[in-house]
């Protein structure tokens, strides 16, 4: 399947802009009914992101997380899908702290092929596919192509994870793993940051759902890094239940 990246980045950045309105404002939030927050902003971004994808790519179906009540009787015979989550972090964005995203993947066959991950506050974007390798392009400078580093258990690994308490089941999964530094990232970020070489190992033993992990998924995988689940086995996409197992990103250098 052919798809420009340039045009999803493109589409990405459109809607990191029509956020970073809405954060540089006053912001109203409401209570999805699982209780997780719902801002303005994901709602300007999920517009944004589906008139551009509907534009430039009419035959490829979407799934995005404000908009994620398809049947599965419909989606289970898709190929290729888009799968968005259009404001990856938003208790990020209601602190205040820059560290949210856009997500915008490409599935296919159940797997991720395109990720795109755009940083508004920091006008920072991931990219990357298998074909072409992953990028990262901060404003309007040139891509820098990026690469996962190898990793030294014996020096000690740099973990990445979320900025809340680490679980018992973490703290479980880290007590025979030498950490040279932890380091706290929110939302998709922590995937990037191992895509980049700033990091060797993001476990996450905690709930999340397919459009949190499917962009920087595709851009781990894209700069030689992996991500399974803890027995090994890679996530899939597309599920009947669109929530994951708990997985582990690995530097794979």
């Amino acid at each position: 399947m052919n798809v420009d990246i340039g045009k999803v980045c493109e589409i990405a950045r459109k809607a990191g802009a029509a956020i970073m309105d809405i954060y540089d404002g006053d912001h109203a939030i409401e209570m999805k009914d699982d209780k997780s927050p719902l801002t303005a902003a994901d709602k300007a971004s999920h517009n944004m992101i589906v008139a551009g994808l509907e534009a430039h790519f009419p035959d490829i179906p979407i799934l995005s997380e404000e908009g994620a009540d398809i049947p599965y009787s419909e989606r289970k015979n898709w190929t290729h899908f888009w799968l968005v989550d259009p404001l990856d972090g938003t208790k990020e964005f209601i602190k205040r702290n820059g560290e949210f995203t856009v997500n915008i993947a490409l599935i296919g066959n159940n797997s991720p092929v395109m990720g795109v991950v755009y940083v508004p506050a920091q006008d920072k974007l991931y990219y990357g596919t298998a074909d072409e390798g992953a990028f990262v392009r901060k404003g309007e400078e040139s891509p820098v192509p990026i690469h996962v580093r190898k990793a030294d258990p014996e020096a000690g690994l740099t973990v990445v994870m979320s900025r809340s308490h680490p679980s018992p089941e973490l703290e479980d999964y880290l007590k025979n793993i030498k950490i040279a530094e932890a380091l706290p990232v929110g939302s998709s970020l922590k995937l990037c940051v191992v895509a980049e070489g700033r990091a060797d190992l993001y476990p996450r033993l905690g709930p999340t759902m397919e459009w949190d992990t499917a962009a920087g998924h595709a851009v781990v995988e894209a700069a030689g890094g992996q991500l399974n689940t803890p027995e090994g086995q890679p996530l899939r996409y597309n599920k009947e239940n669109l929530l994951n197992p708990h997985f582990v990103v690995e530097s794979g250098a």
